[in-house]
């Protein structure tokens, strides 16, 4: 009776101690916090109710699932996304932010989840006939601040005179109030404002290109540079949605075209 009951205590102690090694085994699951700007249709807006959508939120999304992370998403402004993003505030940046040198020299990247063409628009009584140096010279041009099309337009249109704004909302404004003879954007967001009753006032002018000359790869996910792993674990879902159909759906849902451009 001793022996069964001694038999009886060790099986349970080494079924308390297998429990145990199975629980510490166990992961975690990845729990991540996203930021976007929460200010660029379509590709990311607030709802009036303060909820993120646009396709850099609904790609956010996938690639959570696929990494089977638990996502929480927090609006950030465009300005101050870099240092926030350093000091820590959140763990990545989904807001169409292009993949550039001088970045990288603060923030690593993703590999690129899109990379579509930019364009001038300008009212439709407009004078100007194109994109080129020429065309433009002697125009005010908007820009949204620290953007590549900032970037862009300062070194490119030397014969015109840039005004940088802190959102697009705002340059369209004075755009759409004759204080701006044309704005350098993305194709994509311009296109989509231009069928709203403010951007009734204007047309697309011209598309910039080579797109991979002003964009650089495109744009991709900022993680912080002390986070390679993680940087990984978004290459592989990147990857994985582009494969099993999920970036399609969620393409096809906003565009006509598909938004990731070439493969290379």
């Amino acid at each position: 009776m001793r022996i069964m009951k001694r038999f009886a205590l060790a099986a349970s102690a080494a079924a308390i101690v297998l429990t145990m090694g199975a629980a510490a085994g166990a992961q975690e699951p990845l729990k991540l916090t996203i930021a976007s700007e929460g200010a660029y249709p379509p590709f990311n807006t607030l709802t009036p109710d303060g909820k993120l959508e646009g396709f850099d939120i609904d790609i956010a999304k996938a690639l959570c699932d696929e990494m089977k992370a638990e996502c929480t998403f927090v609006a950030q402004d465009w300005d101050g996304a870099i240092p926030a993003l350093q000091a820590g505030k959140f763990d990545a940046f989904i807001a169409s932010m292009s993949i550039t040198d001088e970045r990288k020299k603060q923030v690593a990247f993703s590999d690129k989840y899109y990379n579509t063409p930019p364009a001038i628009a300008a009212p439709k009584d407009t004078d100007i006939k194109g994109v080129t140096k020429e065309d433009l010279a002697g125009k005010t041009i908007g820009v949204q601040g620290s953007t590549t099309h900032a970037n862009y337009s300062e070194k490119t249109y030397t014969d015109s005179t840039i005004k940088s704004y802190p959102t697009a909302d705002e340059y369209r404004l004075d755009l759409v109030n004759g204080r701006l003879d044309a704005v350098n954007d993305d194709s994509v967001t311009l296109t989509e404002w231009l069928k709203t009753p403010d951007g009734a006032c204007c047309k697309i002018v011209g598309l910039i290109t080579p797109v991979e000359a002003i964009h650089g790869p495109g744009a991709g996910v900022a993680i912080r540079k002390e986070r390679p792993e993680l940087v990984a674990k978004f290459n592989e879902a990147i990857k994985a949605i582009r494969a099993n159909g999920t970036y399609k759906k969620i393409n096809d849902k906003y565009f006509d075209f598909d938004a990731y451009g070439s493969e290379n």
